[in-house]
């Protein structure tokens, strides 16, 4: 494959460019209650050009080797426009020539497992919450995508990477009366199809947990102290602070920039967050970004003091900071964007008894159930909760969310757990879909949240 990509690259006169190629096969199974209502496999594959010439910096997409020719020309044509009409010319940041061949190390391969199996262990789980009178419907799916990548650009990197996402994931509905409750369930990785395995405590859990929603109380809305678990504060981390330290999202943001200086002390001192793509096992794991450049461990904050953040080789040469890897794709129809990899807020000295003792009343709120951002403003929901009173866990509330201000908040997370837990499912959908975008933290404890409610 790289005689032919380098083929492509040598009728290209320009300043720079870059050619990915992609194999992506994927694998879907769904289940809405006892119904199968999706089985679909399918492999697909295609190329993303980038040229760089005069400062003008174009991409575009294709699938068949018969249309290199005429992406190779659009491109340079609309490189050469770009030049002419642009304030700044573009410039990427000096990398490494890098060869090297990334494969992947599985002891379970989901490839190797019959589909029938995998429907088989779909179906077992999904009889679980189905087992209970109260709980009135699943939707429950498999999915499994592999993607081969290979990056060659005209500097001389040539770069072969396996990645695999494997996930069981979907919601479970309890009903009562004329009260429905939703509550969501998934587990997977990016180390094969043992990620998947013996998941039956987790669906008893998640089942009880549903029924036991049908009883618990509306949460009043307020102002109140509050301990986050990972789930939630994986998703704070996410995406109230993690979209800002990505370069790309701040540079026309002229407020924005100014605030997330580095240097700047934005946070409480026990708060740091890190996002470390080279943890092996973890969803968000990869070598090498979709720019050919090795992916590096970020320290965004170090005790409330912003200190790095996410660049592209664009953004890396227009900040005069050092480039990080993470430019993704969501697959080969797309040219990377600054993407998150693997963001969580590390680990602190408190035992989760500790948080509760020092929270003394308030709320205790668990996984993260959609949400938004607006600037600098956010909206979480939660899945459940508890009331806590006098350290201890009280009754169980619902219909629950949370606002606040991303700059305010940060200095309003006192105390922070250790028990830093990883998400095992995750995504991104910035621009694109990135599945393998993961989160986490410990348990946090977070003053003066707002709650909204009854």
């Amino acid at each position: 494959m790289f005689q032919k990509l380098r083929k492509l690259l040598s009728q290209i006169d320009a300043d720079f460019a870059d050619i990915r190629y992609e194999i992506m096969k994927e694998t879907f199974l769904n289940l809405t209650g006892k119904e199968l209502s999706r089985i679909d496999t399918n492999t697909t594959d295609g190329y993303v050009l980038r040229i760089l010439k005069n400062g003008g910096f174009s991409s575009i997409s294709f699938t068949q080797p018969t249309d290199a020719e005429k992406a190779i020309k659009t491109a340079m044509q609309n490189a050469e426009l770009l030049s002419k009409n642009l304030d700044k010319p573009i410039a990427l940041a000096k990398t490494p020539q890098i060869k090297a061949n990334v494969v992947l190390q599985l002891q379970d391969d989901p490839r190797k497992i019959p589909l029938a199996e995998k429907l088989e262990l779909l179906r077992k789980y999904n009889d679980i919450p189905l087992s209970y009178e109260k709980i009135v419907m699943t939707y429950l799916g498999y999915s499994e995508t592999f993607r081969k990548k290979y990056y060659l650009n005209s500097a001389g990197s040539e770069i072969s990477e396996e990645l695999l996402t494997t996930r069981i994931g979907g919601s479970l509905t309890s009903k009562e009366g004329n009260l429905t409750q939703n509550l969501g369930i998934s587990s997977g990785g990016s180390n094969g199809f043992n990620s998947i395995r013996n998941l039956e405590d987790l669906f008893e859990k998640r089942s009880g947990i549903a029924l036991d929603l049908l009883k618990a109380e509306p949460i009043s809305g307020g102002i109140y102290n509050c301990i986050l678990n990972p789930s939630l504060s994986g998703v704070f981390a996410h995406e109230a602070f993690g979209h800002f330290s990505e370069a790309d999202i701040i540079e026309t943001l002229p407020a924005m920039r100014k605030k997330m200086q580095l240097g700047a002390k934005l946070g409480n001192d026990t708060l740091s967050i890190t996002d470390n793509a080279t943890l092996p096992d973890q969803l968000g794991f990869y070598r090498y970004d979709d720019e050919g450049v090795a992916v590096r461990k970020v320290e965004l904050m170090k005790n409330g003091v912003l200190t790095g953040r996410l660049h592209s080789r664009r953004t890396a040469q227009e900040f005069n900071e050092p480039v990080s890897g993470h430019c993704v794709a969501e697959d080969y129809k797309y040219a990377p964007i600054i993407r998150m990899g693997t963001i969580f807020i590390e680990s602190g000295k408190n035992s989760f008894e500790d948080l509760m003792d020092q929270l003394d009343n308030g709320l205790y709120i668990i996984d993260a159930k959609g949400g938004q951002t607006s600037g600098e403003n956010f909206t979480f929901g939660a899945q459940y909760g508890f009331k806590v009173k006098n350290g201890k866990k009280a009754g169980m509330i619902r219909d629950i969310n949370m606002s606040g201000n991303l700059y305010s908040t940060l200095k309003e997370i006192t105390s922070v757990g250790n028990d830093l837990l990883l998400s095992k499912t995750g995504g991104c959908g910035k621009g694109q879909l990135n599945i393998r975008s993961c989160h986490g933290g410990p348990h946090i404890l977070m003053k003066n949240v707002v709650i909204g409610g009854i």
